[in-house]
């Protein structure tokens, strides 16, 4: 008894703490607290649906639906979870435009994969105009900003996605980068400032002291001196004095300014190549988290539906009101799979009260259509008798499937249901019209079919083979 209440406290105690945190939009830290809660006892309701209230913030409307539908299968009952889910499907535009986005998402992702980031950043501003929630489009959008180096932008983004999750792993990350790469950067124009200045002095010694003048003061007061010298001492004297003083300073002056600009660009270059090597490595990550992502919110999907269905075919039973055949239907839909221990037991019981009449109804209309040769029909009503129960009428409803895609020209399929005849049922009434079957179809005539077989004739075997 203590040791259930001390795990029902732990439960209460992250929940606590999850709560705090999602007051403070730090969901990243709230997320990690309720799931801890959940981990003590999953059954805690109150910290199910705070969970799927976080990844809402968030964008993450299929995790959030999955949390609130596995909590309404807890407690059906006086259960705000039925008010969040009833609010998220009433909002068929609203779940339209984030389902869109979603896709939009997933197709930026593939633009980067092709190297095609422009085509991301536009798409990626249409997700966020759309679902502005989605924190993963704001970081993603920022990386990308990030790495043409359009540093304000990213800055304004990441900015909107802290405002989301405060203290998000990723956009902390992208943040601390930021910050040093446009710290980097002022240095190289504060260096490239001061070697500027640096080459346009000039530097001379007077008796034991050193003097350092503006280089391009002391070139346009020497031009006044020679211009003036010029009226005097004539055209000859002054180009002589230009020629043999001022061209090799200029020469130099200016091979010195050509040599740190090679150094300064050099170092330009290798900066940069580091910082997209690294940047490089930073987006092949995020393609790849990016594809888990999507594989998660597929099965997270697939588990929302199953969840659904389930509960809709529950619903139906209870009410009265449906045939076996019709919650037959949404039944077969359901991915037991990827339900819980309670869901699954849920749909064992509902299985085993509804397929049974179910298979009554669905083999009586197709063997009906069968006779009637009107196969499709055949073929779609007996394939979900064989879905709900193979060993029905002893294989019966097994051997007519494979009669109707016989009829409707699928031998692939028929071969393999007459196979299942004879693997599974070798002991039926059916076997030996199957094995003839299969044989014919299968261009096996009869190599396994006794002695009678194989004491034809080649003559009569090669006959068999052409009709076949």
């Amino acid at each position: 008894m203590n040791y259930a209440k001390k795990i029902i406290y732990q439960s209460n105690y992250w929940y606590n703490d999850g709560l705090k945190k999602a007051k403070v939009r730090d969901m990243s830290g709230a997320i990690i607290s309720l799931k801890r809660s959940l981990q003590y006892n999953r059954e805690n309701i109150a910290a199910r649906n705070l969970l799927g209230l976080v990844y809402y913030g968030i964008g993450e409307v299929s995790e959030a639906l999955v949390e609130w539908i596995i909590s309404k299968n807890f407690r059906p009952r006086d259960n705000i979870a039925n008010e969040y889910i009833k609010e998220v499907q009433d909002s068929a535009n609203e779940l339209e435009i984030i389902n869109q986005a979603v896709k939009k998402y997933n197709q930026c992702i593939e633009y980067c994969q092709q190297n095609s980031e422009d085509l991301a950043v536009i798409q990626l501003k249409q997700v966020i105009a759309a679902h502005p929630t989605f924190l993963r489009a704001h970081q993603l959008l920022a990386l990308l900003y990030l790495h043409d180096d359009q540093y304000a932008k990213a800055k304004q983004v990441l900015r909107a996605a802290r405002k989301l999750d405060t203290n998000n792993e990723m956009t902390l990350r992208y943040l601390h980068e930021l910050t040093r790469q446009r710290t980097r950067k002022g240095r190289r124009a504060t260096s490239a400032a001061e070697r500027k200045k640096k080459s346009d002095a000039v530097e001379y010694s007077l008796g034991n002291e050193t003097i350092i003048q503006p280089r391009h003061s002391a070139l346009k007061e020497m031009a006044g001196h020679l211009a003036v010298a010029n009226l005097f001492v004539g055209a000859v004297i002054g180009a002589a004095l230009i020629w043999f003083l001022v061209a090799p300073a200029v020469n130099q002056s200016r091979s010195e300014r050509l040599n740190d600009q090679m150094r300064e660009y050099s170092e330009q270059i290798n900066s940069l190549e580091a910082q997209v090597s690294a940047q490089t490595r930073t987006l092949d990550n995020y393609r790849a988290a990016g594809e888990e992502t999507e594989a998660d919110a597929q099965q997270a999907q697939s588990t929302a539906d199953s969840y659904e269905s389930l509960m809709t075919v529950s619903d139906q039973y209870n009410s009265g009101e449906y045939t076996n055949a019709t919650m037959a239907d949404t039944l077969l839909s359901v991915n037991r799979d990827s339900l819980g221990d309670n869901g699954k037991a849920l749909c064992d019981d509902l299985r085993d009260s509804i397929y049974p009449g179910a298979c009554d109804t669905y083999f009586s209309s197709g063997t009906e259509a069968l006779a009637s040769e009107d196969y499709k029909s055949a073929v779609d009503d007996l394939s979900k008798v064989v879905r709900m129960d193979q060993e029905y009428n002893d294989g019966e409803a097994v051997y007519n499937l494979a009669q109707a895609y016989q009829g409707n020209g699928d031998n692939d399929n028929a071969v393999k249901y007459y196979q299942m005849i004879i693997e599974k049922f070798a002991d039926s009434e059916y076997v030996q019209d199957a094995q003839k079957n299969y044989d014919a179809l299968s261009g096996d005539n009869g190599s396994d079919s006794g002695d009678d077989s194989s004491s034809d004739s080649s003559d009569d075997s090669g006959d068999t083979d052409t009709e076949g």
